[in-house]
């Protein structure tokens, strides 16, 4: 056997570093990590033969959720359990060696509850993941095939949650679901208020128009550190042959516009999330994307951490 070459031990120290670095950056502080950004069908759409998708040069992008980091127990918390869910729980393993400690579910759109599949005995057959659920959303996921099988074989447990009623998550987090106006066809639809160890934030993907809800979100942002916020439209006319009415969510110049009071501090915590395949603020060099930053938002990215 010939001896390993000098740069061959030095490429293995390195990566091996890397990998320890990547690791390391997660061990002393808990936080959220941001697993996909996309609508609930993802990017590109399937059957998608517009521009947005045929000139995709960048790397596909995953349906919307988010990682509680829990540096304090060496766990993570999804929210939403989306259909890329193998690849969100991979990303999350890979970078913290932590492991799942359970999932914290929105509503019972596709996109937010359907990677639930993959705990069942045709994948990894789990055995009792915690899913905090909302009343109607525990009752569908009971009293609906397939998804009763899930309980019913004890591969999930579901815990249930209440509107405005905070509960320990873990021993770094603090979790408020705070019920918002959607098209609640099988459940009702949360976001979350998360209370880290030094900050907090405001998850909140999916909501319709600012002004069905009965709190005034622009009185939140100053008690938060970040909003991540619907942004799945960016303007009207985005799907021709389709009635946005049907489908209210605030559109991000509706947005811009709303939150235009806000301080410069204030806007800047905003990181819009959930991007329709349609949207813009997906593509790195849009003129929408630099509009949005001329008025001082921001976007959530795939894989971004932020200490909470």
């Amino acid at each position: 056997m010939k001896p390993l070459s000098i740069s061959f031990i030095l490429y293995i120290l390195i990566i091996q570093g890397c990998n320890s670095s990547i690791k390391s950056a997660f061990s002393n502080e808990s936080g959220i990590m941001i697993t996909g950004v996309a609508q609930d069908a993802g990017y590109p759409q399937l059957d998608c033969e517009k521009d947005c998708c045929k000139s995709l040069t960048t790397k596909q992008k995953m349906v919307s959720s988010a990682a509680l980091i829990d540096s304090k127990n060496k766990q993570f918390y999804l929210l939403d359990a989306t259909p890329d869910l193998p690849l969100q729980i991979k990303m999350v393993k890979d970078q913290t060696g932590y492991s799942l400690g359970g999932i914290l579910l929105t509503h019972a759109h596709i996109g937010h509850y359907s990677g639930l599949m993959y705990l069942g005995r045709e994948s990894v057959n789990a055995s009792k993941v915690k899913v905090y659920a909302m009343p109607r959303m525990k009752e569908f996921l009971a009293e609906n095939g397939p998804w009763e099988m899930l309980v019913s074989l004890k591969n999930i447990e579901i815990v249930s949650l209440r509107a405005d009623s905070t509960f320990q998550l873990s021993p770094s987090f603090l979790i408020q679901p705070k019920k918002v106006p959607h098209r609640d066809e099988y459940s009702e639809t949360v976001g979350f208020w998360i209370t880290g160890p030094n900050k907090n934030a405001l998850y909140l993907p999916d909501i319709d128009k600012w002004e069905k809800w009965t709190e005034d979100v622009r009185l939140l942002i100053p008690r938060l550190d970040y909003a991540y916020l619907d942004g799945s439209f960016f303007m009207e006319n985005e799907l021709p042959g389709r009635n946005m009415n049907e489908i209210p969510h605030p559109f991000v110049i509706e947005s811009i516009e709303y939150f235009s009071s806000l301080s410069t501090t204030d806007k800047e915590k905003i990181r819009f999330i959930h991007f329709n395949h349609t949207n813009d603020l997906l593509r790195a060099e849009s003129k929408a994307k630099a509009n949005l930053n001329t008025f001082g938002f921001n976007i959530a990215e795939e894989g971004e951490f932020k200490a909470l």
